[in-house]
């Protein structure tokens, strides 16, 4: 196994790292603790207000 082999296979293993580290902090900055999207919450639920209908 020449060097090329073994740079190769670091290589991978490193992208491989790399795209799991992006995507788990993508999906971190996205949900809350609750499992809830961020984006999506409604804004008086953040605020501790009380929605329509409470």
């Amino acid at each position: 196994m020449g060097m090329g082999d073994i740079f190769y296979r670091v290589a991978i293993v490193l992208f491989s790292v790399m795209t799991f580290l992006i995507i788990r902090g993508n999906f971190q900055r996205k949900f809350n603790e609750d499992g809830e999207r961020i984006d999506l919450v409604d804004k008086n639920k953040k605020k501790g207000e009380p929605q329509d209908g409470e």
